[in-house]
């Protein structure tokens, strides 16, 4: 696990409750920091998916430590519910679902997630589907500029996609370390520090990866697969993540928009909301944390539980 600190760890366990006989999925297995506090805390199974196989392989020497527990799957979490169903399991007591990217993908150069050392330009968690590289070379500008405003959150969107597009023209881009200094020279120096490369790095990185329809597919199936009493816990990192979260976990606990007064539907009887949201507000990690592990400083944790049927809907099952 060298090299890997789970986020707000003793908040996570602490939100979710793990008890021994209960069946907890942990949605994004990586490093496998949640996995191995989940399974030290109770004598419980644990269900663990990762889409890159290189994580699934590294989980190996966990299983073996509990053995008859842990269960990896190589899988996207999107594809949670049939992916579990395809073993046998029908409810869940508990999910996890840790939506950075691992400090083992940024950390090696061969992946091409980072622009801080030269490598391919990937990206790809599942190492399937185009890379990064095929979108840069490939797309049109108008394309490229929405993928980074949208994903990246990147004002300076339309000035970056041109000067890829005239780049690209003279010898294709392929590498981390190219497509960071053309973008750097795009953009002014952020007096805050922040590389004027990370917007865009992060945002063709949920294009390649279509991180943002994961998050929403994901989302519904954890939903859909707890049991009465079980809580899914959430680490988001940047806010196109966060905010799904917050509405997908406001509208399971009945919290969402209501209809106008004006719309047929709010004549209706309104219906029990299925969830207890447990966090009001995100939970963030502490100073300390953030002292010690800076890739936590932007994590955001939400949590919901489901709540048991009322005594007339058990009756008429």
């Amino acid at each position: 696990m060298s090299g890997h600190v789970p986020v707000m760890l003793e908040d996570v366990l602490a939100t979710l409750r793990p008890r021994a006989g209960a069946t907890y999925l942990d949605a994004t297995f990586g490093g496998g920091g949640y996995a191995a506090a989940i399974l030290e805390a109770a004598d419980c199974t644990l269900w663990a998916i990762d889409r890159d196989p290189a994580a699934i392989a590294r989980g190996a020497a966990l299983a073996a430590r509990f053995p008859g527990r842990l269960h990896l799957l190589q899988a996207r979490f999107g594809d949670m519910l049939a992916t579990l169903q395809a073993q046998g399991v029908a409810a869940l007591d508990g999910v996890v679902m840790d939506l950075g990217v691992s400090s083992f993908q940024l950390d090696e150069p061969g992946r091409g997630f980072s622009f801080r050392a030269e490598g391919p330009l990937d990206m790809r968690m599942d190492l399937a589907g185009p890379t990064a590289a095929d979108l840069v070379n490939t797309l049109p500008e108008e394309e490229l500029a929405r993928i980074l405003f949208e994903f990246g959150e990147e004002r300076h969107s339309r000035r970056i996609a041109r000067n890829i597009v005239r780049e690209r023209a003279e010898a294709p881009i392929e590498t981390t370390a190219r497509l960071a200094a053309i973008i750097r020279r795009s953009v002014p120096r952020d007096p805050s520090g922040i590389d004027g490369a990370t917007r865009s790095f992060q945002a063709l990185r949920i294009a390649v990866n279509d991180e943002l329809g994961e998050v929403e597919r994901g989302l519904a199936a954890a939903l859909h697969l707890l049991a009465p009493g079980g809580r899914l816990v959430v680490v988001a990192f940047h806010s196109l993540e966060d905010r799904l979260v917050k509405r997908a976990m406001a509208e399971a606990a009945g919290r969402g928009g209501h209809a106008s007064r004006h719309d047929p539907a709010s004549l209706l009887a309104p219906v029990a909301a299925a969830f207890s949201l447990l966090t009001p507000r995100a939970h963030k990690p502490s100073d300390a944390e953030t002292a010690a592990n800076p890739r936590a400083r932007s994590a955001r944790l939400r949590a919901v539980e489901r709540l048991s049927p009322p005594p007339e809907a058990r009756g008429a099952a």
